[in-house]
Parts: structure tokens; sequence; C-alpha cells
């Protein structure tokens, strides 16, 4: 039998093996795009729970799984992270109560975490994680049919996911010609092996020496992260009822706008015409406006005021806090994650009340995604990841808030943005789902970024640092030079539209950290000569890091 003290640990000594091997572990990693790797997400996940067990003395076996189950919850990073706290999550369940534990104990409860993991997914993949967890699991169980002891069905439960990630190329071809195991699957081997140690008498190991830590800076609103001048003083927002019988085209209407200001997004249907321009005149924005028909709604902020509000930090401020809880006054509210003050800015303009800094790089916790969600002054709260990676992060926060949430599938920034932009505040919850899940799907994503590793991806040979473009996720070629891969790659997004039938209206070229405004500029006006006067490009000053250019099409 092993007590609460025991369990306790072998998990902070679990914690700390895989913090000094997560280096090791994201080398695993197959694809060759900068993202959040597995290894460091998944030691991000579990320190948040080491940090919680430091804390207990003389705990249950139940009070230590259920610390740990919290924790991990709230701290976990990628679907990985995720996953892996899922896993501790069945495990809490299954010592609910329980003083102690042996072998069958522990078994059966990595079952139901095996479990709880395999329902959170919606296509589960073998070849992963999922598959060293299970496999592992049912080993365990088998040997504590025949001797419950906790070493030996630990024992088993080790073995058994050391050679299921050993199989793990066999179910995912992509491992098997890239050379390797799964990553998450040997994160979580490290984890195991990393408690038998422990539970057969091994000491504690000891974690890495705190190094310096850079001191987070503190969170403020988006008009208030502003770096350079402001060009343009207003942000201006409406909406335009169309008007029957009116025939004027929305596109005469962004082409204005773009001569009087920047960031400019104008979206319409058969019954609205969408808004959002940075100018000096409003009131210019405003007169072209009308001329679509009547406004349903009219939002006009100085953005300079915003800055130095935001900007203004009382003496006494001694560092970052999460943000505060703040009581669901209004109806709806918005949550979005993005990297760069730019996008920050643009997410805020459309109405987000907190973005969440974050993005392919650096993704952030559930408990990140909670607190933004629980600041927002909101009965139902719409969430956008943005990303893939974050998607599983910000359901796990769905449960824990205090209202409604809606965790929306957008999977890139102009997903996202599109999605944004087709909320209608006088629809209904289900309605605003649908259509702005559908604007979303309709938009075409192209991302142009650098090689992370050297890869044999897709039938793809990359070299670490090659220029990579991605049509809606995946790599369809690498380039030596960021201008040609750019518009390169809008012309492949434009003719997938094509063949699939889909028309090419607008293209928002969203240019990220290091790349100037005059190679932007350049990338546009190749693009533009390709396209002839029928598609309006748009260029937006994204900041985003790690990638060069969003391309949104649609």
């Amino acid at each position: 039998m092993i007590q609460g003290k025991i369990l306790r640990d072998a998990m902070i000594s679990a914690s700390n093996c895989l913090a000094k091997a997560k280096h090791s572990v994201d080398e695993l990693n197959i694809f060759p795009v900068p993202d959040g790797d597995t290894g460091t997400n998944m030691s991000m996940t579990l320190s948040a729970a080491g940090r919680e067990l430091a804390r207990l003395n003389d705990p249950t076996v139940s009070e230590t799984a259920d610390v740990a189950s919290a924790a991990l919850l709230r701290g976990a990073r990628g679907n990985s992270g995720v996953i892996l706290s899922l896993l501790f999550r069945g495990f809490s369940k299954g010592l609910k109560g329980k003083k102690e534990a042996n072998g069958q104990d522990l078994a059966a409860a990595l079952t139901l975490g095996v479990e709880a993991a395999y329902k959170a997914v919606m296509k589960p993949t073998e070849g992963t994680i999922l598959t060293v967890a299970r496999e592992a699991a049912a080993k365990g169980r088998d040997a504590a049919e025949t001797d419950p002891e906790v070493s030996t069905v630990w024992e088993a439960i080790c073995a058994e996911a050391e050679a299921s990630l050993q199989r793990t190329p066999e179910l995912l071809p992509v491992l098997k010609k890239a050379g390797v195991v799964d990553a998450g699957g040997q994160g979580l081997c490290i984890i195991l092996r990393a408690m038998q140690d422990v539970f057969e008498g091994g000491a504690i190991v000891e974690g890495e020496e705190a190094g310096t830590t850079a001191a987070p800076t503190k969170s403020v609103s988006a008009a208030g992260s502003f770096e350079t001048e402001i060009t343009f003083t207003y942000c201006t927002e409406f909406i335009v009822g169309r008007e029957k019988g009116n025939t004027r085209d929305p596109l005469r209407l962004r082409a204005y706008l773009e001569s009087i200001g920047d960031c400019v997004v104008v979206v319409d249907d058969d019954d609205i015409i969408k808004v959002h321009v940075h100018t000096n005149d409003p009131g210019k924005a405003l007169s072209e406006g009308v001329k679509y028909g009547q406004f349903e709604t009219v939002k006009v902020e100085n953005m300079r005021i915003q800055h130095a509000n935001a900007a203004w930090v009382p003496e006494e401020a001694t560092g970052p806090a999460a943000p505060q809880r703040a009581e669901p006054e209004n109806e709806v509210g918005f949550v979005a994650v993005a990297a760069g003050e730019g996008l920050r800015t643009l997410f805020t303009d459309l109405g987000c009340d907190y973005v969440v800094s974050g993005g392919q790089t650096m993704n952030p916790s559930t408990d990140d995604i909670l607190n933004a969600i629980q600041a927002t002054p909101a009965k139902v709260v719409y969430v956008l990841p943005n990303n893939k990676n974050i998607i599983l992060a910000a359901e796990q926060a769905v449960p824990l808030a205090d209202r409604k949430v809606h965790v929306l599938q957008t999977r890139t920034i102009p997903q996202g943005i599109s999605a944004m932009l087709s909320f209608d505040p006088d629809a209904s919850e289900e309605e605003n789902l649908l259509a702005m899940m559908k604007a979303a799907d309709n938009v075409s994503t192209g991302s142009i970024t650098f090689a992370a590793r050297n890869s044999d991806f897709g039938g793809h040979t990359i070299k670490e640092g090659e220029i990579l473009a991605l049509e809606n996720g995946k790599v369809v070629f690498s380039d030596t030079d960021v201008h040609h891969a750019t518009v390169k790659l809008a012309k492949s997004i434009i003719n997938t539209r094509k063949i699939t039938g889909k028309e090419v209206n607008f293209i928002t070229l969203i240019y990220g950290d290091g790349t100037s405004e005059a190679e932007a500029e350049a990338v546009r006006d190749a693009i533009q000569a390709k396209t002839g006067d029928s598609v309006d490009i748009t260029l937006v000053n994204g900041g985003q890091p790690v990638y060069y250019y969003f391309l949104s099409v649609e």
C-alpha cells in the first residue's frame, strides 16, 4: 500500500523529471512549424501540480490526487497538457475517499483517467499518448489480478507504456517515416517511470535550480499597448441596414475608407454592412456609410485617450495580476486568443472584452482562459481560441466558469476575425453560433513562417530555417524567400477556392513582427497585380511573432 505522502512525492519527482527531459521530448515533434511543443506543454502543465503538491503535509491518497487534478486542470496547456490533465482527473476520481491505495486501486484509477481522456477528444488518434495510456492501464489491471502490490502493478504499467510507445510508429505512418515515437507518449512514459522510482523507495528527483525569471509584463487593454505613435486617432465602427433598391457596391465603401484610414474591415450580406476603420475623420466615414442605408449602431472611440488611460499605472502597483472577476451585467461578451499588439488591438476593436496573450508558440493555460472569461462582464461568453492546439484548453474552462460559455472551433486568426464580424446582437445564441462558425469555415487561411527543424513532412523535404507556406494549416511548399512564398501562396489559395466553387472578393494580408510596412506593401502590390481590381486587398499590421504573414481569403 502507498500513503498520500508517497503519491505526493512521486508526482513531484515526475514533474521534476519531465522538466529536465522536456527538450528531448520537444525534439520528437515532427511538424516543422514552430509551435507549443509537446514536452514543454506537458512539463508546464505538470509543474502546476508540483507546486501545489509541495504545500501538502501528510495528505491522504485522495487529497493528493484531488489537489493534483485541480492544479493540472487549470494549468493545462496545449492538447498534450489537456490530455495529461484528463488522465489525472479520472485518476483522482478512482482514488476518491481513499487514505491509502494498493496496485489494484491505482490501475483502476488510471483506467478511469483513460476513459475520461478518450471521451474528451472528439476524434481520438491511435498511436499517441492515448494509446500508450490505454494499453498501460490494461496491463496494470491484468497484473493486479495476480499481485496487487503497488510496485508490481506500476512496474507492469511502466513496462507496457514503454512497449506501447515503441509501437506508435506502426500506428501512425508519419511517425515511422520520420523515425520517431510519439512525443506525448514519451512524456507519459517519463512521468510513469519517475513515479515508479519513488514507489520503490527512491528519493525525489530534485528540480533544477531556479534561474532568473523575467518579470511578466502587466496586462493592459489593447488600446494601451501601442509602442509606436498612433497614426489615426479614432476607432470607428458602425452597422448599416441596407436599403432595398440601393445598388451601391460595398467595395466602393471599403475603397473609400482605405483612403482615409487603416485597419479597414467591411463585411456585408443581403441585410447589413458591418464596418471597422481607424481614421482621423470619423465624420467622413459615417457620411459615406449612410449612403448605403440607415445606421443600426455607431461607435467612435479616441484611441489616444484610451492609450493614455490604459498606460497609466499607480505607483503602488507592484506586479501583474490575473484579471479580476466581473459581475455578468451584459448579455454577451467575447474572449479571443492572439499574439501581437496589432492583432490584440483589432480583436478589441471588434468587440472582444479580453484578448488572452498566446498563439502557436505560446499556448495559454486553461486558467489563463478561465480568468479572462470570469473577468468578462457578460452572462454568455464566446471564446475564440484561434489555434487548434488551444481549443481543448479553452473547452476545459467551460465547466469551471460561473457563466455560460461557448467555445468556437476557430483554428486560425483569420477565422476568429471573420467569426467576430458575423456576430449579430439581435440573433439568438444558436443562430450566432451557426453564423459565426459558417463565417469562419468560409475563410481560407494562409500562413508564412519558418521551419523550426529539419523534417520530411507530407512528402516535403524541409530544412531548418526554410520559409514554409501553409494553406489551411497544411504545409504546401517551402521556399527561400518570404516575398515570393507569400505571393505564391496567395495564388495557390485563390486557385483552390475557384476549384471548389468559392468566390474570391477580399484578401486581408496581416504582417507580423519584424516585417516592415514597405515589405508588406510590396507583397500586397505583387498579389494585386496578379488578381487585378476584382479582388480588394487590405493590409493590417498584426505584429504577430513567428509568422511573417497571415492571409485571409474570402
